[in-house]
């Protein structure tokens, strides 16, 4: 747990955070790496934070691989497990930008409860908080803001990843009620949550078109986890597959109408694009960080390694790919579309994934170490390529929308 005088600080912090809301409208034309003082605040809070609280726990928290309650307890008393949600609803209101520092900052420290921020605030928090009407946000997000219950987001199957459309968990309508019966894979947080957000096919024969979103609480009735599924990336988050039967849910908790299931999915995705890159970043820059200290000190060939031309060269480079992927992401979050946030995780996850391997390049011997941070980091990185969306349906989404906007499909 945190010491009484670090989470003092970090209240104050807080609330002269929210004494001093700066107010502002991003556009494309008017995008600048300058911080309000609202965000500079939210990074310098967050800095401290995970300086004091994940960078010392972070190695023992992935080795055996222990899901972060005390930490996930202490930012929902910071607030940030409702960051961008409505101060009506317990959150802090902030922007995405702001969220999205804060991931980053995390993820520098600890990858693991970086992630399972941000896949609670993007995927599901946000969700409620945009989409749901004021019966469901009393129910679903006002204990997952203040409370500490955790929200999870049920999209994937195992026959339908990437391939929304081919869904296959069935809602069937019942009076007052839907009845959904099917499997969902890779849960995030889905042990340790409360309730998903979960998609399925009131018509398969309609595709897309024939998808609706439902709230779901996870000890409902006919919900059953599966096992954690053990991973080679963030190991203190958890996936895990859900198997719904016969699960009664009001039809109170349909998000949305009926029909606009697949539309409700890819706005998410589109913020969640945004959190993942932001996690990337974090990962990127704590890589960047353990090479640059580890070649100040280590000496070869009579000199510090960091004067080595070959060892220069890799820090320059991690350098340029960090910065770049960092001012991608700062783009796609003050500037949502499906075509930024693609960009951003396309970009930022293979700078994470370069970054981590230069680190381990750098440290040798001890970057297959355990023992060292290179080696978890460049676990860590790997998976940014995967979840969220894998690169290669990010290349083709960017690529997709780039025709689209030239008039040339």
């Amino acid at each position: 747990m945190a010491s009484s005088t670090a989470m003092k600080s970090c209240k104050v912090g807080l609330l002269s955070l929210q004494c001093s809301r700066a107010v502002g409208v991003s556009t494309i034309r008017s995008f600048t790496t300058q911080l309000t003082d609202e965000q500079a605040s939210i990074r310098a809070m967050v800095q401290k934070f995970t300086t004091e609280q994940l960078k010392p726990n972070a190695q023992k928290l992935d080795l055996e691989g222990r899901f972060p309650f005390c930490q996930i307890k202490q930012l929902t008393h910071l607030g940030l497990m409702g960051a961008t949600v409505d101060e009506d609803y317990g959150g802090l209101g902030l922007d995405y930008l702001s969220l999205a520092i804060a991931v980053e900052e995390l993820s520098r420290g600890c990858a693991s409860t970086g992630m399972i921020l941000s896949i609670h605030n993007f995927l599901y928090a946000n969700l409620v908080n945009e989409k749901g009407t004021p019966e469901q946000k009393d129910i679903f997000l006002r204990e997952f803001t203040r409370g500490g219950s955790i929200g999870c987001f049920a999209l994937s199957e195992p026959d339908a990843g990437s391939d929304v459309a081919s869904i296959r968990m069935t809602a069937t309508p019942d009076g007052d009620n839907w009845i959904l019966n099917g499997k969902k894979s890779w849960v995030t947080s889905a042990i340790e949550g409360s309730a998903t957000a979960v998609f399925a096919t009131f018509d398969p024969q309609l595709r897309h078109k024939g998808l609706a979103c439902f709230l779901v609480p996870l000890d409902a009735e006919g919900v059953f986890r599966g096992k954690k599924e053990p991973l080679m990336s963030v190991r203190a988050a958890t996936a895990c597959d859900l198997r719904l039967e016969q699960v009664r849910v009001p039809r109170e908790y349909m998000v949305g109408e009926l029909g606009e299931g697949f539309k409700i999915a890819m706005d998410q995705l589109d913020q969640g694009r945004i959190g993942i890159a932001a996690h990337a970043v974090g990962i990127a820059q704590a890589a960047l960080d353990t090479a640059i200290n580890y070649a100040k000190e280590r000496v070869a060939f009579g000199k510090c390694l960091s004067r080595l031309p070959s060892v220069k060269d890799r820090l320059t480079d991690m350098s340029i790919m960090v910065e770049s992927a960092r001012l991608l992401t700062y783009r796609a979050a003050t500037d949502v579309s499906t075509k930024n946030s693609a960009t951003a995780k396309y970009v930022a996850s293979r700078a994470a994934a370069a970054a981590a391997d230069h680190c381990v390049q750098i440290l040798g011997g001890r970057g297959l170490s355990i023992n060292y941070d290179a080696e978890r980091l460049y676990r860590d990185a790997r998976g940014t390529q995967i979840y969220g969306g894998v690169t290669d349906i990010q290349k083709r989404l960017i690529g997709h929308y780039l025709l689209k906007e030239h008039d040339a499909l």
